[in-house]
């Protein structure tokens, strides 16, 4: 079974990280995904970082500006993750920019990644359309699945277009806004939760953007099958480090799994 296919096997609501590879430091990516994993989390979202991350909010860019400044590249990245699977089971997704993966090759850059044993792919400026019609056939040689965003202002002909195309999961955005952390959702993101939730759709949903306490988390999965943390837990790994993530995740999640 797919990696991605079985963490949504088990039961309960499922966590995934976000970070962006190359950050706090270059080489942090693989102590990163060590930390993560004894922590318990259900996948990991690896972020590729992109000069011009035009989805991303201030604390995810800075991020990435940084892993720029530190040298990392999709080269660096993949030489880093070489033999991660010697140690590491949980399903692994890259989130980033098509620019760079358009630079790396394609084909190249889908057959690295299955080398090194990624699962999938988020690249939020590949419309689904262009993906179905030159990419798709690409990617299932390589045994990637391409998980898709949608938001509030998603048509329901698009969110149904793209539940026919999904492998994986929904990336549901809470919000119109760019990534960053909330501390609370508003009857407009909820209603939003429940109108997805209504669809029952074929693809379980994740929900991502604003997921930053117990508290979102807990109202992001009443309706979704997991949710996505990225900004709050990249400001927590700048102030704490990578030796108290387990604390981070175990804020996040309590009992509540």
């Amino acid at each position: 079974m797919h990696r991605i296919d079985q963490a949504f096997s088990k039961k309960g609501k499922l966590l995934s990280i976000y970070f962006s590879a190359g950050h706090p430091q270059l080489e942090d990516t693989l102590p990163i995904l060590t930390a993560l994993q004894k922590a318990g989390v259900d996948m990991v979202e690896i972020g590729l970082p992109f000069s011009d991350p035009l989805a991303d909010g201030p604390t995810i860019q800075e991020s990435a500006t940084t892993a720029l400044k530190n040298g990392m590249t999709t080269q660096k990245l993949f030489e880093q993750l070489q033999d991660v699977r010697k140690t590491i089971d949980v399903p692994l997704i890259i989130m980033g920019y098509f620019n760079p993966i358009l630079q790396y090759g394609v084909e190249a850059f889908c057959k690295k990644c299955a080398e090194v044993g990624i699962d999938g792919l988020i690249i939020p400026d590949l419309p689904v359309a262009v993906y179905h019609e030159a990419y798709k056939d690409l990617f299932e040689q390589y045994g990637l699945y391409n998980m898709f965003l949608i938001s509030p202002q998603t048509s329901e002909e698009r969110i149904r277009f793209i539940d026919s195309v999904s492998k994986g999961f929904i990336y549901m955005v809470s919000s119109a806004s760019v990534t960053g952390a909330q501390n609370s959702f508003g009857a407009l993101q909820q209603a939003y939760f429940e109108r997805i939730a209504a669809l029952a759709l074929k693809t379980p949903q994740i929900v991502g953007f604003g997921i930053s306490n117990a508290a979102t988390y807990s109202a992001a999965t009443t309706h979704a099958r997991g949710a996505i943390i990225g900004s709050a837990f990249i400001k927590f790994l700048e102030e704490k480090g990578i030796e108290e993530i387990p604390a981070f995740i175990d804020q996040i999640r309590g009992d509540k799994t």
